[in-house]
């Protein structure tokens, strides 16, 4: 396989607590462990949080290409992704996502065949299938 693009970030200081930026600047940002993990939270983001932001950019991107791809039209399209960090009972952690598709004026059957072929494609789907649990919802309304 030859790479369509790649980028590259670094990531210093106190690793949850540091920073992160892609080697090019546009992406630089303090990072802060959430309140609920202990941390200080506030208005810094997280790796679950970039992750998400990732995930959901991504998928939306291949669900409107599937779409087009078909003949179906997406006028208002959003795609939601909610990122868990769990912990393992054997220790260590691990993520899990639940990806939910607003697809207003599509029938309940197309907007659910549009996610699980999204799905299949989707570099983010890719990379994780059979490694954490995503969980898939289309809504119409």
């Amino acid at each position: 396989m030859s790479a369509l693009y790649t980028t590259e970030a670094l990531s210093t200081g106190d690793g949850r607590n540091g920073e992160v930026r892609s080697l090019d600047g546009v992406l630089d940002e303090v990072l802060a462990v959430p309140k609920e993990m202990g941390g200080p939270g506030g208005d810094r983001t997280n790796p679950e949080q970039l992750f998400a932001a990732g995930y959901a950019a991504c998928f939306h991107n291949g669900l409107r290409l599937i779409a087009r791809g078909q003949g179906v039209e997406l006028p208002a399209s959003t795609v939601q992704s909610k990122v868990s960090l769990l912990a393992r009972e054997a220790g260590g952690f691990t993520l899990a996502v639940s990806l939910t598709a607003h697809l207003p004026g599509l029938e309940q059957s197309t907007a659910d065949q549009l996610m699980k072929a999204t799905h299949e494609v989707c570099p983010y789907s890719n990379a994780t299938r059979g490694n954490i649990e995503v969980t898939l919802t289309a809504t119409v309304q």
